[in-house]
């Protein structure tokens, strides 16, 4: 920047009450400047990529510390002193894996100073505005995910915000831009690069293709909890389950994020839902959500497992039992979802909450708690059980995204799916926020809200 030399701010005075917000100017360490200031006071840096800060007239440049330190000091050809800050937010940080999600969350995980990023030539920064709690998030941080992120990393799969910064070589989003990030290009789930950008965190630097345009209609709570569920849901009962119109699908687990999609993703194709739960209160909002039936399959107390619910699922459907079952919960509640299905129906395996610890912890792999299906069910039911690792199939296929990409951002403008979120916490409460995720407190989705910097 002409004219400017950089000094050390080495003593600062104390720091003064600040006035209302619309009374702004920029900060100056000297006597209030003269007008002949204002356009050097305006000048921005672009090599270094850092601002003159923008704050109330009267309030002292040592205001600043407490948010946006270490700075330096510009010097204008004038001699008037102009703050340059580098600007600090916080992120969650996983140091190393657990041996079980919560064990890694009270031994490695931390909230830690961010310092603001800068932006390479075709790359993004994302001021986080909201990050999806997720189950997948809590697994990854014992290394009993099938995708493991390389310590130290930021959890966080899938969140939404403004655009801080571009580089110069972006041409698709501009500074105030709202954009939700692509947890298929960029996050903890993906490789390469951007696999340690989580949206844990106060900024993340993605590529540009990563930032997506927010959809019309959805805020940024409902956006970070958009593409991973929903792009999961329509995977499995679309793509995997070939699910129709007039058809009865039964789904479990559906009071959680996927789940809740999944009931979503059925109702526009015109199915009909039968869903599971083991709670009345969140079944009631699974109803509301549009579930046509549902059932509570907790066991009778005292007794193990899963409710005996394949008479109400025959009774339901004529005797004919569903067309499709959508289990996201494996453990004992396949065995009487199996019982429940017609002949010749399609069983979509797309998770294993019930039984989470399939693999070892620390990412030792392996998976000495194998889930068992009984196969003589399988065979004597004719049924057709498929594998649907949405992610996995993608990567083996990115030509299968653009219909169903296409197919939820079309249901989203015409207002037949918007993401329930329930549960909103400050990123200081991270811990809070995913154990109560990893218990299942909440219905559908939950949010962190990184804090703002100036």
């Amino acid at each position: 920047m002409g004219g400017v030399v950089m000094t050390p701010v080495i003593d600062a005075p104390p720091v003064v009450a600040s006035p209302p917000e619309d009374e702004l100017s920029t900060v100056v360490t000297s006597e209030p400047r003269p007008q002949a200031d204002t356009a050097a006071a305006k000048e921005k840096r672009t090599n270094g990529r850092s601002s003159t800060q923008r704050m109330p007239v009267g309030y002292h440049a040592a205001a600043v510390a407490a948010s946006v330190m270490p700075r330096l000091d510009a010097r204008s050809s004038d001699g008037t002193i102009l703050v340059m800050a580098r600007q600090v937010g916080k992120r969650v940080v996983v140091s190393q894996f657990g041996d079980t999600p919560l064990q890694a969350l009270e031994s490695y995980v931390s909230l830690q100073p961010q310092e603001r990023p800068s932006p390479g030539e075709h790359e993004v920064l994302v001021a986080v505005r909201s990050c999806a709690v997720g189950w997948v998030d809590l697994l990854m941080m014992s290394g009993q995910y099938q995708h493991m992120p390389e310590p130290p990393y930021t959890p966080g799969l899938e969140y939404s915000g403004e655009v801080a910064e571009v580089g110069s070589g972006v041409t698709a989003c501009v500074e105030g831009d709202a954009v939700m990030v692509d947890p298929f290009i960029a996050g903890p789930r993906t490789s390469g690069t951007y696999g340690a950008a989580g949206g844990f965190a106060t900024w993340a630097v993605v590529p540009e293709r990563a930032a997506l345009p927010r959809p019309r209609g959805l805020d940024f709570d409902q956006a970070c909890n958009l593409l991973g569920s929903y792009e999961t849901a329509y995977h499995c009962l679309i793509a995997r389950g070939r699910l129709q119109a007039g058809e009865t699908v039964l789904i479990n687990g559906a009071s959680g994020a996927t789940g809740l999609a999944a009931v979503h993703v059925a109702k526009c194709v015109g199915a009909t839902v039968i869903a599971t739960g083991r709670n009345d209160a969140k079944l009631k909002v699974v109803a509301q959500q549009g579930a046509d039936h549902v059932i509570n399959s907790r066991a009778a107390e005292g007794e193990d497992g899963v409710s005996r619910f394949r008479d109400e699922v025959k009774s339901l459907t004529g005797g004919a039992g569903v067309d499709v079952v959508y289990d996201g919960v494996g453990g004992p509640i396949s065995i009487e979802s199996l019982r429940s299905a017609r002949f010749g129906a399609r069983y979509l395996i797309v998770g294993w909450a019930a039984t989470p610890f399939v693999a070892r912890g620390r990412g030792q792999r392996g998976a000495p708690n194998a889930n068992v299906v009984p196969t003589n069910l399988i065979m004597m039911k004719g049924l057709d059980v498929l594998g649907c690792p949405t992610v996995i199939a993608t990567q083996h296929d990115p030509s299968i995204r653009r219909e169903r990409l296409q197919a939820v951002l079309r249901w989203v403008d015409d207002g037949k799916i918007v993401p329930l979120v329930s549960q909103r916490f400050a990123l200081e409460a991270y811990d809070e926020a995913m154990r109560a995720k990893w218990s299942g407190k909440y219905v559908g989705g939950g949010v962190v809200h990184p804090p703002s910097v100036l």
